[in-house]
């Protein structure tokens, strides 16, 4: 049930179409998706969320398609019935296939079950992967 109505272009604020435009300019769309316009209520939180989503997902040495499946993966294990959806499609634009769909969606279960098991029993890190340098 939603219980932030989305505002639309025609009722926001000067403010709030000014990161409407740019969403709609960097993304070559006629309108933005209902994640913005209910953020909307909010323009610093608009405006910061946007900033920091057109950073972090814009051009950079991860393919497009590899970003879209990171942020469907981690979409998937929060359970946000909205991202999986958007991400799937973007990834799904990108390239992704039914095979890396099926893959990606191993390896978020394998994480989750791994990943309790070693907090749950407080393993160790080893020593070996505390050393870990970055080839630069």
């Amino acid at each position: 049930m939603n219980t932030t109505p989305p505002i639309e272009y025609a009722d926001a604020t000067a403010e709030v179409r000014e990161v409407f435009d740019d969403i709609m300019a960097t993304r070559g769309i006629k309108d933005v998706n209902n994640i913005w316009k209910c953020l909307a209520h909010h323009p610093s939180v608009l405006k910061r969320t946007w900033e920091g989503v057109k950073e972090v997902m814009g051009p950079g040495v991860l393919d497009p398609v590899v970003k879209e499946m990171i942020y469907l993966g981690i979409s998937v294990s929060n359970s946000c019935e909205y991202c999986i959806a958007s991400h799937h499609a973007a990834a799904a634009k990108a390239g992704m296939s039914h095979e890396m769909f099926g893959e990606v969606l191993a390896i978020v279960g394998m994480a989750n079950e791994t990943n309790r098991l070693a907090k749950g029993y407080r393993v160790p890190v080893d020593e070996m992967f505390s050393k870990i340098k970055h080839p630069d």
